[in-house]
């Protein structure tokens, strides 16, 4: 039986790591070695991990970022699976057999499973991420520039082998986090990608409620784009040196390019609205009529619902936009 390291990398989040830690602890697949790194906590996580003694590999480090926290990981895991499981997040009793049970049937880099969204207590949303399942040849389309519908990083389930030869990753400046970018796109030029059709996890998603236009915990909503094109360049470099694979200068992807549209578009001017679309809308655009992942019907209704933010009435575009954005506003809407 080949054995799985469910590693979390913990930086002061007291309130959740003990659910984080006892979920990975109650995996129903006897292999599984639970590996907690913390990155200089300054909360009690610290004393909320010792409790748990031999029963997990601790790991106390300096503070350096989450980045730094996935190298250090990569760097020692002696396994060729790992589940890399947010603090905050939880995984249910089954995902270890299943990922394994997927990873038997190919020669898969990564096997990633839908989470099902709770909100900052805890309490189920309704609503599970992602919406859309990419094809197994993800690298294909990577080396198009089209970053491919994943999980956030609790749900993926990753080839040790295929992370370290992208790992390690630099770890200075903005670059301390997002870490999970590298691993999620990253990987897929190593192997194919399996997806699980159903939720093994929640993920939790801090004050981001149906009246926000957010949906990100880590990153603010002006900052995400400037990162991710950063995040890119850096992916593209480490292809070329140590893949020998050249990604194209720009990339494409829904996700990034609604960050834009919002930060653009949101509680803003009839005028300034109708100036960003008319001049500047070009790369959101081509994100929903090229996006190779979803059907024409979602294609249609994106455009139709984008095409609402032009009308004089500034709520109803305000609300098209938390409604793109934001899929707890999906599920208050579809629940009414």
């Amino acid at each position: 039986m080949n054995h799985v390291t469910v590693v979390i990398c913990n930086y002061n989040y007291e309130n959740f790591l003990a659910s984080a830690i006892d979920s990975a602890l109650a995996q129903d697949y006897p292999a599984t070695d639970v590996m907690v790194i913390d990155d200089g906590s300054t909360d009690g996580s610290r004393a909320i991990i010792e409790q748990y003694g031999a029963r997990v590999r601790a790991i106390f480090k300096e503070n350096g970022g989450q980045v730094s926290a996935y190298n250090y990981a990569i760097e020692i895991l002696d396994t060729e699976y790992a589940i890399f499981l947010d603090s905050d997040d939880i995984l249910y009793p089954s995902v270890v057999s299943e990922v394994m049970s997927r990873f038997s049937t190919g020669s898969w880099a990564k096997v990633q499973f839908r989470l099902d969204v709770m909100d900052g207590a805890g309490a189920p949303t309704g609503a599970h991420v992602p919406n859309t399942e990419p094809p197994a040849d993800c690298g294909r389309l990577l080396r198009g520039g089209w970053l491919y519908p994943s999980p956030p990083a609790s749900g993926n389930a990753y080839r040790v082998s295929a992370l370290r030869r992208i790992f390690p990753v630099p770890e200075e400046g903005i670059n301390r986090y997002g870490a999970d970018f590298y691993a999620i796109y990253g990987v897929v030029l190593s192997g194919p990608v399996a997806t699980i059709s159903k939720s093994l996890g929640s993920y939790r998603v801090h004050n981001a409620g149906s009246g926000s236009v957010s949906f990100a915990n880590s990153e603010q909503l002006t900052k995400a784009p400037k990162a991710f094109g950063m995040r890119w360049a850096i992916l593209r470099n480490l292809a070329r040196a140590r893949l020998q694979i050249e990604l194209p200068p720009e990339f494409h992807d829904f996700s990034h390019e609604k960050a834009t549209f919002c930060s653009s578009v949101y509680q803003a001017p009839f005028a300034s609205r109708w100036r960003w679309m008319l001049r500047d809308s070009r790369s959101y655009l081509h994100a929903i009529v090229a996006n190779p992942f979803w059907s024409v019907k979602k294609k249609l209704g994106t455009l139709v619902l984008s095409g609402l933010c032009l009308v004089p009435y500034s709520p109803l575009s305000d609300f098209v936009v938390r409604y793109i954005s934001n899929p707890l506003a999906r599920r208050r809407v579809a629940g009414r």
